[in-house]
């Protein structure tokens, strides 16, 4: 079945005033006016790229030209590729995919034949607030099991990556299923891999308890694009609604030309190579 990993790093995108009316063409115009609301530029760039993936991924993984794609949201918020409506054929499994973008990075995780859901997040002071008081805040988010793991870090540091590696496996499992804010955090309990999560591995043993009973048909995959950010992708049942990570370059984005990559160790692979000719 196919897999697709692909992240892009916001952060260091500076585009020129005429790339940025290009991307704006390469979108909807729903799209383009949803982000034309952002107040704050990176918002607006965060979000760009993920829609920029989004149509890249459909006309390349599933060979729809550029053009003909209509991209919707579920009620909840999940995307989904409303025209064309037969993008399959014979036994070939459906495809499923799910955009994330926090911190300096946009990501993308698509596959065939089960339910997929990603989110990224960068390890972060929490504002004014110290550390003990952001937890205290957000006590009801995690069970009594997962604040153990969190607080046994040696350092505030190690415990806000703890913080973060556990927030982005309950979101990843929530835009999975497409409940969206009405779903109760604390039902998803994550048993964190024995393994440590480093850069450059990918780890796939972490277990979720739903409404306290083991969930065997899930897989929850986790790796770092960097030491600051986590990305967890989950992938479940297709009836309940991995590969080297690419990173694109703009270019790459808002362009369905011929490709070469350089692949790397990394699950989200940051590395690409767009022909000069190519680029817009």
């Amino acid at each position: 079945m196919g897999s697709v990993r692909w992240g892009f790093r916001c952060g260091s995108w500076t585009p020129s005033r005429s790339e940025w009316l290009f991307a704006a063409r390469c979108v909807q115009q729903e799209e383009k006016d949803r982000i034309g609301q952002f107040v704050f530029a990176k918002d607006a760039k965060s979000a760009m790229a993920g829609r920029l993936l989004l149509r890249k991924f459909v006309c390349e993984m599933m060979g729809i030209p550029w053009s003909q794609i209509r991209l919707n949201r579920s009620p909840r918020g999940k995307p989904y590729l409303a025209a064309p409506l037969q993008v399959t054929t014979g036994s070939d499994p459906p495809w499923s995919f799910n955009i994330s973008h926090q911190g300096d990075y946009a990501v993308l995780a698509a596959q065939q034949g089960v339910q997929v859901g990603v989110d990224v997040m960068k390890t972060t002071l929490p504002g004014s607030n110290s550390v003990p008081e952001f937890f205290r805040i957000m006590t009801r988010q995690f069970t009594a099991h997962e604040w153990s793991t969190i607080q046994s870090a040696a350092s505030e540091r190690q415990q806000l990556a703890a913080f973060y590696r556990h927030w982005t496996l309950k979101e990843s499992f929530i835009k999975a299923i497409g409940t969206g804010l009405g779903f109760n955090l604390q039902r998803a309990e994550f048993h964190l891999s024995p393994e440590l999560l480093t850069l450059g591995t990918v780890l796939r043993q972490t277990k979720m308890h739903l409404d306290e009973e083991p969930e065997d048909l899930w897989v929850f995959e986790e790796s770092l694009l960097d030491a600051d950010h986590h990305v967890a992708v989950a992938l479940g049942p297709a009836d309940e609604a991995g590969s080297a990570v690419r990173k694109r370059s703009f270019g790459d984005l808002s362009s369905c030309s011929a490709l070469f990559v350089t692949k790397t160790k990394q699950h989200f692979q940051l590395n690409i190579h767009v022909r000069p000719a190519l680029r817009k």
